[in-house]
């Protein structure tokens, strides 16, 4: 049996961590351990203290004081016995790192002298072993566990491909006060004080494994650790993380839901075997179903992204097929869309006519004899004017493409005036063209693009029933509610920029610009003006208030 099918056949083991962290001069420090070499992934590797869910845990709930079992099970989403998550994290960081998050039987904190610090360390071996529990060590001592000190922060699952499967829960606490850390000089070999910045930009880099490294970028955005409890302490949901598997120039790592690659490599390749990527290749086809082929153009950029997307979309009984979006009139793309089509091209569909969409029309047409449909924009600057379709489209036309292939057109004027989506009906598809793009908010470009319009566009969209988006430039979007929601926000937020300069600046436009767009780069603000134009000319039209 393969490691892969091994570990598909057995539930991740549950496991809990506490990252342990203190205030330092220059900001927030972390405790890290290296873990010693024994052969196995895990070797060598820089983690925080934790470890498996012991049975004896169990016990241990009866010491627990500040964190109530039903509001334990409650925060961590499971129906009995969280608080082992809790004791298990308290009593591995006492095993591996020699911190007792421990008070006295009035409420004190723990109070140690050299004779009870030493008492207490005899009891790491032992808890280590199994042959004590940490609840006969709270008994003999006097001491109850202060769970309370431990935050939940965020829950971890090991990919199906990895031997080892654990099902971890993320904790963070401060440093006990009056201790410390000493490391076991077993499982650990060594241990370090360091902040998360300086973790992660070593000139000799720390072997960190995933979650690990995940946490500490979390943490590197807060200045002290009374802002991080109160951020982790605060009312949030904490998403379970399983990290895809995905190869690249990178070689085959894990992805995690940060990335761009992440949604479409966990509909892909569910069981995680690595066998697709997480980066786009100009001209390499992607299957992404039955019905769906994606071919990137050579044309990647600042403004592209990683390349133009074409999609072919059929795969019927006939398997009769269409393309959205040729791209750019390259012939090398062209012949890259014609050799990943498995059948022949009937139909072109373009989204609207910037010059990175749909001059490949005709180059496509002609080798394919394919009919072109789309819509002519209502302002000729940045078109293709060689767009001439043989099927004009107004919106809220169906296409059968082939059996169990159906294809609708919806007009989504907005950042072009004769932008159209396409739904893929069977699966509840949308190919967005430059409605929506993966790794950047698009450009609204008057006159022809308009941002009264492209909001509306969005909101109407919203209520579409889908369950993937395809955009024109980047992977595969899960959740498109969420995305046309965040879209939304984020420009009414700039919006509320424009609206609060305006009262300070008036409209010069150079000086809007740089207050508005503070947070683009520079170089970027040629393109960022026309958009704030789109902004002026949609308050302008709304009038005051």
């Amino acid at each position: 049996m393969t490691a892969s099918n091994e570990s598909a056949s057995k539930p991740p083991r549950p496991a809990a961590t506490v990252v342990v962290v203190r205030d330092a001069p220059l900001g927030i420090e972390v405790l890290l351990l290296r873990r010693a070499e024994r052969g196995d992934h895990n070797s060598g590797a820089w983690v925080f203290p934790g470890g498996l869910v012991d049975a004896a845990d169990r016990s241990a709930q009866a010491c627990c004081r500040g964190v109530e079992p039903a509001a334990a099970d409650a925060r961590l989403g499971v129906a009995a016995h969280a608080l082992d998550y809790w004791a298990a994290a308290m009593r591995e960081c006492f095993e591996e790192a020699g911190l007792l998050y421990a008070r006295e039987a009035d409420g004190r904190p723990l109070v140690l002298d050299a004779e009870r610090a030493a008492r207490l360390d005899a009891w790491r071996g032992p808890l280590q072993r199994g042959e004590r529990s940490l609840a006969a060590l709270c008994h003999e001592e006097g001491l109850s566990l202060a769970a309370d000190e431990l935050v939940y922060f965020s829950h971890w699952v090991t990919p199906p491909v990895r031997a080892k499967r654990f099902d971890t829960r993320f904790f963070v606490a401060r440093a006990p006060q009056g201790q410390q850390s000493v490391h076991d000089d077993g499982e650990l070999v060594e241990q370090l004080w360091v902040s998360p910045t300086a973790a992660l930009t070593r000139t000799e880099p720390l072997k960190l494994m995933t979650p690990t490294l995940k946490t500490l970028e979390a943490i590197a955005r807060f200045a002290n650790v009374d802002a991080l409890l109160a951020w982790a302490r605060a009312p949030r949901t904490v998403p379970l993380i399983q990290p895809q598997i995905g190869n690249g120039r990178e070689g085959v790592r894990p992805v995690t839901p940060d990335e761009p690659a992440y949604a479409e490599l966990k509909r892909l390749d569910p069981e995680c075997h690595g066998n697709f990527s997480y980066e786009i290749h100009p001209a390499v086809p992607v299957r992404l179903s039955p019905r769906v082929i994606r071919v990137t153009a050579h044309n990647g950029s600042v403004m592209t992204g990683p390349g133009t997307n074409s999609y072919l979309v059929g795969g019927g009984p006939r398997n009769e097929w269409a393309v959205i979006d040729p791209g750019p009139a390259e012939a090398v793309h062209i012949d890259a869309i014609l050799a990943a089509a498995p059948g022949a091209i009937r139909w072109i569909f373009a989204t609207h006519t910037h010059l990175d969409h749909s001059p490949g029309c005709a180059l496509l047409a002609a080798r394919s004899g394919a009919t072109v449909h789309g819509r002519i924009a209502d302002h000729p600057e940045w078109q293709d004017a060689s767009f001439a379709p043989e099927v004009l489209l107004k919106g809220g036309e169906r296409f059968v493409l082939d059996e169990g292939v159906t294809l609708s057109a919806i007009h989504t004027p907005g950042h072009a005036s004769n932008h159209l989506c396409y739904r893929l009906e069977e699966e509840k598809t949308l190919f967005t063209g430059d409605h929506v793009m993966q790794l950047s908010t698009v450009v609204i470009n008057p006159p022809d693009g308009d941002m009264a319009a492209y909001i509306a566009s969005l909101r109407a969209l919203a209520e579409q029933d889908l369950d993937w988006l395809a955009p024109g430039h980047g992977f595969l979007i899960e959740q498109p509610r969420a995305a046309f929601e965040k879209i939304i926000a984020h420009r009414l937020a700039r919006e509320a920029k424009v609206v609060d300069a305006l009262r300070d600046l008036g409209d010069d436009e150079a000086a809007l610009l740089a207050r508005v767009y503070a947070d683009v780069p520079e170089r970027m603000h040629p393109m960022a003006l026309r958009s704030l134009r789109a902004h002026l000319i949609k308050l302008r039209a709304q009038g005051p208030g």
